[in-house]
């Protein structure tokens, strides 16, 4: 238990550290943001408590699927926010990220892979 504790100690301090940066300079937060920072902590994590290899493999092959799944919501979010405001930015961002994830598993099945 003591673990998992420090895993969520490290993993929000970091998001929490990127966050302040972001206010104080948004392109070196912005930088920072799209480091797969939080994918290499999981696969630290995921090594350290001896998850297998075949499993850290497809848990990489995923988290690239569902990123250009996510790479519509970061073109359109700005647009959005200017026009719409920042909630109405955000819902619609998750409407497009949903769609994007369902249109991803429709092209993944023509290659007999299936993301859920």
């Amino acid at each position: 238990m003591t673990f998992i504790f420090l895993k969520i100690l490290v993993t929000a301090s970091i998001i929490v550290i990127v966050s302040e940066i972001a206010k104080v300079n948004d392109k070196i937060g912005g930088l920072i943001a799209a480091m797969p920072l939080t994918t290499f902590l999981i696969l630290f994590w995921m090594y350290y408590e001896n998850v297998s290899e075949n499993k850290i493999s497809a848990h990489i092959n995923y988290t690239l699927v569902y990123l250009i799944a996510t790479i519509p919501m970061f073109l359109v979010f700005p647009y959005c926010l200017n026009k719409f405001g920042f909630w109405n930015a955000i819902f619609i961002s998750i409407f497009i990220t949903l769609v994007s994830v369902f249109i991803i598993h429709l092209i993944s099945k023509n290659f007999d892979s299936k993301i859920f």
